[in-house]
C-alpha cells in the first residue's frame, strides 16, 4: 500500500523544494499540511488565494494516488474551482481532499482547508475533476521501457 512517505520522495525528487507534503493518505482521500512560516502572505498575514489553490490541488492529486495505490503523475487537473470562507490567517494551511467518484478516466472530489488545528472552521473549499491517463497498451508499455524505441 502506498504510503505518505513514499508520496513525499516522489514529489521531492519531481518537484524539489516543494512544501506540500503529504501527511495521510488513504484510498479515498488524502491530508497535506503547508507549513505557512517563510510562505508570501498578504498584508495583515492573509493567506493568498493562490497557495490555498495549489494547495488544494496538492492534496487532490495526493488522493488520486491512493485510489490507484499508485503514483500517477500524468493524472492533470482537468477542472478545479475554490470558495472562500473566510480570511486564512495562522501557521500551518491544511488540507483535507476527498474522493467521490474514481472512474477509468476521471476522478472527482472535493477538499476542505483550514488553519493551524481548527478543523471545524474551513477557509476555503474546492471541487474539482481529475483526468487519468488512458491505459497503456502492452505495445505501447513496452516500447515506453526500451530507450530509444520511439519515433
Amino acid at each position: 500500500m502506498l504510503t505518505p512517505e513514499t508520496v513525499n520522495k516522489v514529489i521531492s525528487e519531481l518537484f524539489p523544494g516543494s512544501e506540500m507534503p503529504c501527511v495521510e493518505l488513504g484510498a479515498r482521500h488524502a491530508v497535506v499540511c503547508k507549513p505557512l512560516v517563510g510562505t508570501p502572505l498578504r498584508p495583515g498575514g492573509f493567506v493568498s488565494g493562490p497557495i490555498q489553490f495549489g494547495t488544494a490541488d496538492a492534496a487532490f492529486w495526493y488522493a488520486i494516488f491512493g485510489a490507484l495505490d499508485r503514483i500517477e503523475p500524468m493524472a492533470l487537473t482537468s477542472e478545479l474551482s475554490i470558495r472562500f470562507l473566510r480570511p486564512a490567517q495562522g501557521e500551518l494551511l491544511w488540507a483535507r481532499a476527498e474522493l467521490h467518484s474514481v472512474g477509468r478516466r476521471n476522478v472527482v472530489g472535493t477538499i476542505r482547508l483550514w488553519i493551524d488545528d481548527l478543523e471545524d472552521r474551513p477557509v476555503s473549499v474546492a471541487q474539482g475533476t481529475y483526468v487519468l491517463p488512458p491505459p497503456q497498451s502492452d505495445s505501447q508499455q513496452r516500447e515506453a521501457e526500451i530507450p530509444g524505441s520511439a519515433c
